[in-house]
């Protein structure tokens, strides 16, 4: 029964991740990408904020001097400095499929940062993994974006960020540590201000938007929060993958994207890769 509650949460919890994704995009369109970093980073600041003091939790504690805190609070700097003007200008589906490469990221970050031993099994899955990449971003092709690097950039970031965690202080609670993953989103969006046009004073409307992106992005990391503490990870974690289901469903339903076959080949070999690599590690935990 904890398996199920944890694989409900960690749908929901991906879902609402998608939906955020969707409508960041269709925001772009009329505030600049820097000033919703801003915002949201504002609003999820203070909201995170305020659950780490209602729960007890110090908002500074020295562990924050470590080298892994630091490195994981750039890292939540630059992934959003890269990755949200790549999904304001290159398909949701685009965007959603190379985030699928976080996994092997992670896994091959292991092995070459933290000095963790993988054998030639796991090295051939990241690199299938990586022709799907190739195939989804298509470099030296009539039809490549430019920006489609602007979310591998965001993506090798956002990997960076979950080798540190994986090494960081156990002191930390998992609140504090969000409240300054937002921060540095408010930072991330003042760097991009000269890239973009000046920023605006949103209409209600628009604010209502703002406001929703906020509340919905903080209720789906909780869900992933309840979703990874409940049963088995083994069982839940792989359930990550649907973000890519419900992103490509409202790209298609409610943006109007046509996904093209090597894209959609692409994303499948990354989440192929990614559940072997996945699996690998389970038998490998389950060895030692």
């Amino acid at each position: 029964m904890e398996n199920l509650r944890g694989i409900i949460f960690m749908l929901l919890s991906m879902a609402g991740f998608s939906i955020e994704d969707a409508l960041i995009k269709n925001l772009a369109k009329e505030i600049p990408v820097s000033q919703i970093l801003i915002f949201l980073g504002i609003g999820g600041s203070v909201m995170f904020a305020s659950l780490t003091v209602l729960k007890g939790d110090r908002l500074y504690s020295s562990n924050m001097r470590s080298k892994a805190f630091v490195i994981r609070f750039v890292s939540d700097v630059l992934s959003p400095l890269f990755f949200l003007p790549a999904l304001a200008l290159i398909p949701l589906s685009t965007a959603a499929s190379i985030l699928q490469a976080i996994p092997i990221l992670v896994t091959m970050g292991a092995a070459l940062v933290l000095g963790q031993k993988i054998k030639w099994r796991r090295w051939s899955a990241i690199i299938f993994g990586f022709t799907g990449v190739l195939l989804i971003v298509r470099p030296g092709m009539a039809d490549f974006e430019p920006a489609s690097i602007l979310a591998l950039l965001g993506v090798t970031f956002l990997a960076s960020r979950d080798l540190a965690t994986r090494v960081m202080p156990s002191g930390l609670s998992t609140f504090t540590v969000t409240t300054y993953a937002f921060g540095a989103s408010i930072i991330a969006g003042v760097m991009l201000i000269p890239f973009f046009d000046s920023l605006i004073w949103p209409t209600p409307e628009q604010w209502f938007w703002i406001v929703l992106l906020t509340v919905l992005g903080g209720l789906s990391y909780a869900a992933i929060v309840v979703a990874t503490r409940a049963g088995d990870i083994a069982v839940i974690a792989p359930f990550r993958y649907s973000r890519l289901v419900f992103s490509l469903l409202i790209a298609v339903l409610f943006l109007g994207e046509r996904p093209d076959w090597q894209t959609l080949i692409g994303a499948t070999i990354i989440i192929l890769s990614g559940l072997y690599t996945f699996w690998r590690e389970q038998i490998k935990s389950r060895d030692l």
